[in-house]
């Protein structure tokens, strides 16, 4: 996959003349920013009217279909399921659970298609119905390669089980003829319909010769001249030799019946048997594998892969795995005639016969718009061992790196990112790193999608971008001036810087309100406030307020007084500190003792000496002359405190 098979696709971006403008670009995970600019590099131009957009051009824009979704995340369910139950797959439960996984993928994809189909159907607009039906087609070509894949490489059917996949396989993909068989039936007269032939020579290309006999059968009663031809050419018919399941006869006996089967068929062609009727030749002619006969049929046939099954059908109805290539292209060159060249979906096709699975994924690769195909693909050939060899030169697997790029893609749409995380995890060189890269990038627009990726980084031990994320959503907190909410994100972050930076905001709003806001979280931050000394002071603070409110004085003293002595207060909290003590002190009872007035008394100078001296008269003046009132105040109070405090004392001893 190192070479490049052909020139990219061009695209077209309306309203950008990239052939006089200078453009300017810019790589996302998912997408590119395309714009003009003003930048000469010749010579400066006039200036002139350019493109005013800038353009989003997204690399997966299927992921925004509203019916692609289900299909990726119906098969997200069955990824994960095959994972899970790789551990437990042995022997042949192992290919048969394979097989039951791959019909599985196929069976969304065709319920995809359905229901594309019926809103093609249903589309006023032209350009959106044709836009629908080209759609179909994607996922009807590939539901086609899927299963051929499933039948050579999953299946891997030997000889003479191989046809009968290969018949199941064009039958599937082929169903027109099943309208047109209601259609004859439903006439009045069946056998003169107008594609009554039509009809019968389908059903023989398609190897349905049991429904053949029965129209024949038709035939005969309405034509008795031609009776004769149809009961011999239906016992022809009857008599083929086929290797039905459960069959117990060999290869080799089968190819002797054919034989016989063969030289009969070719008897009655050699005695004109069928001469009288034309349609019935041809048939029998058919029925022997000629190939002039079967080109005559190209457009009953539809293309080269139905020519190819109905000629080994009737030619080659033992032929082996090793020697479908031959046929393959050799069907493919005699059906096209050099008329035209194979689209990519004959390519694709004739790497399969090849058994060149690399090639396939390769093809597949390019010619599909979306990763969700060549993923799921390669990761079920990879569980069946098909691919262990194979390396890319870049580091990753085949495997891991059509998974990497297939969930990059889902990362770009707004809900199926979540999808994406489980393909990350199950890529074991890259994922994580990818998970990592890509999680930061999703735009948190709601808390709750914040949680929902939060949860998904906790469980995966992804401490940075736990952190990361919790901080986004504390700055946002604190721009909508939710604070209870930012200091919450802040503490799961683990950051003490913002913690700090919170606790401050929350302190300042109880200096210009009087009350804390958030009580039932600062009441209940428990260990959780050791996290940085603003917060452990907020906690703290608030605690102290808690005891004076329940009249737990003793124990509201000693904790504001270790407050200020602990020195984690910042110091403009301090004159607050302070005075919150004056109520204590005004007590009638003795709350403070004499030592701890002492304290206070030191801590009341140290404060006092540290105060900025402000020189030049105003607002801030008026605020010196209020605190130096209220110091002054709390030094009357220290002092009687500690009169009161040192009698007591006194007295205790004496007593």
């Amino acid at each position: 996959m190192e070479e490049l098979d052909g020139e990219p696709t061009v695209t077209l971006i309306p309203g950008v003349n990239s052939k006089k403008k200078q453009m300017c670009f810019d790589w996302g995970p998912g997408e590119m920013l395309v714009c003009e600019t003003s930048f000469n590099k010749k010579e400066k131009s006039e200036t002139e009217s350019g493109c005013p957009f800038i353009y989003i051009i997204r690399k997966d824009i299927d992921v925004y279909s509203q019916i692609l979704r289900k299909l990726f995340n119906e098969s997200h369910g069955i990824f994960v399921g095959l994972q899970r139950i790789e551990e437990e797959l042995t022997g042949k439960s192992r290919k048969a659970q394979l097989v039951r996984v791959s019909k599985n993928y196929r069976s969304v994809i065709r319920a995809c298609m359905e229901e594309m189909h019926q809103v093609a159907i249903a589309a006023k607009d032209p350009a959106c119905g044709r836009q629908f039906s080209s759609q179909v087609s994607i996922l009807s070509a590939m539901e086609l390669i899927w299963n051929l894949c499933e039948i050579l490489f999953i299946e891997v059917a030997p000889a003479g089980p191989l046809l009968l996949h290969l018949l199941d396989w064009v039958r599937l993909h082929v169903c027109e003829v099943d309208s047109l068989l209601a259609d004859v039936l439903g006439s009045e007269s069946p056998s003169k319909h107008e594609s009554f032939w039509k009809l019968v020579t389908i059903l023989v290309l398609q190897g349905r010769l049991d429904e053949a006999r029965q129209m024949l059968s038709k035939e005969a009663d309405a034509s008795p001249s031609s009776a004769g031809m149809c009961r011999i050419l239906g016992d022809l018919m009857r008599t083929m030799p086929v290797l039905s399941p459960g069959n117990t006869q060999t290869l080799t006996e089968l190819e002797l019946k054919w034989q016989h089967w063969h030289e009969e068929c070719e008897r009655h062609l050699q005695d004109s048997t069928f001469a009288a009727s034309p349609h019935l030749e041809s048939l029998c002619k058919i029925m022997l594998g000629d190939e002039a006969a079967l080109l005559e049929q190209k457009e009953l046939l539809n293309n080269w892969y139905h020519f190819l099954v109905t000629r080994l059908l009737y030619s080659h109805p033992t032929v082996k795995p090793i020697d479908l290539h031959l046929y393959a292209q050799s069907s493919l060159d005699l059906f096209l005639g050099g008329e035209s060249s194979p689209e990519p979906l004959d390519n694709i096709l004739l790497a399969a016969f090849e058994f060149d699975i690399h090639q396939v994924i390769k093809e597949c690769s390019i010619a599909l718009s979306n990763w969700w195909f060549v993923a799921h693909l390669t990761d079920l050939l990879d569980h069946c061992k098909l691919l262990q060899s194979h390396n890319l030169y870049f580091g990753s697997n085949m495997r891991e790196f059509l998974l990497l790029e297939y969930a990059s893609g889902l990362f770009a749409h707004h809900s199926l990112w979540q999808l994406g995380v489980d393909y990350f995890d199950y890529c074991p060189e890259l994922g994580r790193v990818s998970l990592e890269l890509h999680i930061e990038r999703i735009p948190l627009s709601t808390e709750q999608k914040a949680l929902k990726v939060l949860r998904i980084c906790e469980q995966r031990q992804m401490t940075e971008q736990v952190r990361s994320i919790c901080k986004i959503l504390a700055m946002k907190a604190v721009r909508n001036n939710r604070l209870g909410s930012a200091l919450s994100w802040s503490i799961r972050a683990k950051d003490a810087a913002f913690a700090t930076l919170v606790s401050d905001r929350f302190l300042k709003d109880y200096c210009e309100r009087g009350s804390f806001s958030d009580l039932d979280l600062i009441d209940n931050l428990g260990p959780a406030m050791m996290l940085s000394d603003r917060l452990t002071f907020l906690g703290k603070y608030r605690e102290f307020h808690r005891f004076y409110g329940e009249k737990r004085l003793t124990d509201a003293a000693s904790l504001l007084l270790s407050l200020m002595t602990s020195q984690i207060a910042p110091r403009s909290f301090w004159v607050i500190l302070l005075i919150d003590a004056l109520p204590l002190l005004e007590e009638k009872e003795v709350v403070f003792s004499a030592e701890q007035t002492y304290e206070l008394m030191r801590c009341l100078e140290d404060f006092a000496s540290r105060r900025p001296v402000w020189r030049e008269p105003g607002v801030q003046r008026l605020q010196e002359d209020v605190e130096n009132t209220k110091l002054e105040m709390l030094r009357l109070a220290l002092a009687r405190n500690l009169g009161r405090a040192i009698i007591k004392e006194g007295s205790l001893e004496g007593s």
